[in-house]
């Protein structure tokens, strides 16, 4: 996507992220949470969702759904709130993690259909986390979200965060940052009743993340 974004006479929409890490000092949140700041530059009102504050069961398919904890129904409504979504997860196993896929399991199209969709992906290993942003563009398409096209993925993150959770990295703040802006920017379009314009804009960009740019971002 280009970097041209406009915020000129869009409103304020609201963006959340959901971290698939629930380790503390955790990579995966802290790069979700600096592309919330990229949205919030937008002028976005952003909120990160700690998925360890949510008492969440595993996912069974019961349809039963009054049983479920509170938790559950807190979790979707903060969701069908927002009209961004930024996903991150580490990459387990060659997947995005059980912790994040149980939780959109928990939810459906009710809590994702038409809403714009951003996605990073962490790893500690050279590869990046191609196969979790896969998983997860997946799953966006399933639920009929509008999953931007570029996407993020941090390989050897240990070498990437200092300590105090900064990065290293200034073209990768960048397009983390960058993930955050485009969310914002398309879903204030998008809330606006804007199609076409959302569509025309939408089309022009000619960025394919399966192409040549994902050696770039891996």
């Amino acid at each position: 996507m280009k970097n041209n974004i406009r915020n000129e006479n869009i409103p304020q929409v609201k963006v959340v992220g959901i971290s698939g890490s629930l380790r503390p000092e955790s990579f995966t949140r802290r790069a979700v949470e600096i592309a919330l700041e990229g949205a919030a530059k937008m002028g976005a009102d952003t909120r990160l969702l700690d998925l360890r504050e949510y008492d969440l069961p595993f996912s069974s398919g019961n349809p039963r759904e009054r049983n479920y904890p509170a938790d559950v129904f807190r979790l979707r409504e903060d969701i069908r709130s927002a009209a961004g979504v930024i996903l991150g997860s580490p990459e387990y196993h060659g997947g995005l993690s059980g912790v994040l896929k149980n939780a959109l399991d928990l939810m459906g199209f009710k809590e994702f259909e038409g809403k714009l969709i951003g996605l990073i992906g962490v790893s500690g290993g050279v590869m990046g986390a191609s196969n979790a942003l896969v998983s997860l563009r997946n799953i966006g398409r399933a639920l009929h979200a509008w999953v931007i096209p570029e996407q993020v993925s941090i390989p050897q993150a240990w070498r990437k965060f200092n300590q105090d959770g900064t990065i290293q990295d200034e073209a990768l703040l960048g397009k983390l940052m960058q993930v955050g802006q485009q969310v914002a920017h398309y879903s204030a379009l998008h809330t606006l009743d804007q199609e076409q314009g959302f569509v025309r804009e939408w089309e022009s960009e000619p960025e394919n993340p399966g192409g040549a740019r994902r050696a770039e971002t891996a």
